[in-house]
């Protein structure tokens, strides 16, 4: 039988960070016209790898072999050049400037006397847009995107290129259910042009969904490449994380106490409007809904982010006013961030300031100096409490996993010693593994007669960790529905798009 010709082929890639050796010898072989997923925890190696493709990284050692050819030491122009583009998880767009100059930035067409020729210009973005199913004018500044928007000019931008190898790194982490369905049929015709995709992604319903071969890594180590349609679920958890995860959502029953923090119509100006709810000691109210659904948007206003228009706070039965971040910490509250890189990780600061910025004052003795080793063994308690995997505590917090830093920022607050957590997509972008951690950890604090908020767009995971569940439709509240086993994901999904009333006449229940 004839070897098959790849478009990529990597062998025997090592890459080592001062400290820490990211890649073991891995390997990877993608076929043109095919899409390929890249699976494992955080932590793997998987973007590291693609880094190397991409001329971001120089290998430590090993070989890279693309369209037939070696490749040694090049730079990301050149891989650019060669046809290998990156769509990274983290966007960088240039806010304050038109998609047409992001998507074209460093290589403006030019017309008389080398200038650039902005008419041109535009005419090729629409070309692109159009062929991305993108209804935007070429014209629109990039800070009046939303970040999914964001997200498609970024994959706009690659398709611009004419890349034969397109690198794709959790891209759906900002998309709708309808724009996850339209760049799935970007990438299905791409692939009819031949064109190879490399697609990482912790969500296992899209691997299943559009690629055709999956390839796992497990800390930085080769773990087997296998095709989609003949690998088991079960087998490819077992695959990334070394072990069976039967208990993805590792719920428990714990006691139930009395209200710890009561909501009265708390309504915004502009993003919701009377949202009542009550959250007890030792509960998880989970709260689902679309995007837009202003879930978000409420915590953050009981938080002290947002300023309210109307509506009543009490803690503990009492009222309470909370103008700022610093008065709902003080009130006990804490708040896990929607996005870590934005609003979470300070990325140049180490994992121990990372870790203890929240709760600095605790760490400062009479005369306002910190106390250092105090403050060591309380992060170094953490980082074993909730497995942080990281060479040290000077380590740069933007070096770890995604997985990681989600984990130090769940420290951050645990040293708060707060009483009301509020958790806003706790396991978004997060592997399995991790997952299964972060929701024992979940329910482990629940056990303690702490009071949990938590948002999640992943309804498996919102009807599998929580004791209520409260749903939002375009800033209001549809429902505050009990976790039996009798609630389905169509009734939630009724709920969330305003249509209970009928889904519930047609089942006879109403």
């Amino acid at each position: 039988m004839a070897e098959k010709k790849y478009l990529l082929e990597m062998k025997n890639i090592v890459k080592n960070f001062p400290g820490v050796q990211a890649l073991r010898g891995v390997e990877l072989q993608v076929l043109p016209g095919e899409i390929h997923a890249l699976m494992g925890e955080n932590g793997a190696g998987k973007s590291t790898l693609m880094k190397c493709i991409a001329g971001i990284y120089k290998p430590t050692s090993g070989e890279i072999i693309y369209d037939g050819k070696v490749r040694e030491h090049y730079t990301t122009a050149e891989a650019l050049s060669m046809g290998i583009s990156m769509i990274h998880q983290e966007l960088s767009p240039v806010l304050n400037r038109p998609i047409m100059e992001n998507i074209w930035l460093g290589r403006e067409p030019l017309g008389t006397f080398g200038l650039v020729d902005h008419k041109k210009m535009y005419e090729l973005s629409k070309s692109v847009l159009k062929e991305i199913e993108l209804d935007e004018d070429p014209k629109t500044l990039m800070a009046s995107l939303t970040v999914a928007k964001m997200q498609m000019i970024e994959i706009a931008k690659a398709v611009s290129y004419n890349s034969k190898l397109i690198i794709m790194d959790e891209p759906t982490s900002a998309l709708t259910d309808k724009e996850v369905k339209q760049l799935y049929s970007i990438m299905k015709k791409l692939k009819s042009q031949g064109k190879s995709i490399i697609y990482i992604s912790h969500k296992l319903e899209e691997i299943y969904a559009i690629t055709d071969r999956v390839t796992v890594y497990r800390d930085g180590t080769y773990i087997g490449t296998e095709n989609t349609k003949d690998l088991k679920v079960d087998r490819l958890i077992n695959m990334m994380v070394g072990r069976n995860v039967n208990e993805m959502f590792p719920k428990v029953v714990c006691p139930i106490g009395e209200v710890k923090l009561e909501v009265r119509n708390l309504s915004h100006k502009r993003l919701f409007k009377n949202v009542s709810f009550d959250v007890r000691k030792g509960e998880i109210l989970g709260i689902a809904g679309l995007v837009g659904a202003g879930r978000t948007e409420v915590i953050e206003t009981l938080f002290g982010i947002r300023g309210k228009v109307g509506g009543e706070i009490f803690v503990d039965g009492k009222k309470v006013d909370i103008q700022s971040p610093r008065d709902a910490i003080e009130m006990g509250m804490a708040l896990l961030t929607e996005d870590r890189r934005r609003s979470g990780i300070f990325p140049m600061l180490s994992v121990k300031m990372n870790m203890a910025i929240a709760n600095i004052p605790n760490f400062l003795n009479k005369i306002g100096f910190i106390k250092e080793s105090y403050m060591d063994g309380v992060c170094d308690d953490y980082v074993s409490k909730i497995q942080v995997k990281t060479p040290s505590l000077s380590q740069r917090v933007e070096n770890l996993s995604g997985g990681n830093q989600q984990k130090v920022l769940v420290a951050r607050w645990l040293m708060t010693d707060p009483d009301i957590l509020f958790l806003d997509e706790p396991t978004r972008g997060i592997d399995v593994g991790t997952k299964a951690e972060i929701h024992r950890l979940i329910t482990n604090l629940a056990g303690e007669g702490k009071s949990i908020v938590m948002i999640s767009s992943e309804l498996p995971e919102v009807m599998g960790m929580s004791d209520r569940i409260m749903v939002m439709h375009q800033g209001k509240v549809t429902g505050i529905l009990e976790n039996s086993k009798s609630l389905t994901q169509e009734e939630l999904m009724a709920y969330a798009t305003n249509t209970a009333d009928e889904y519930l006449k047609a089942r006879g229940t109403k």
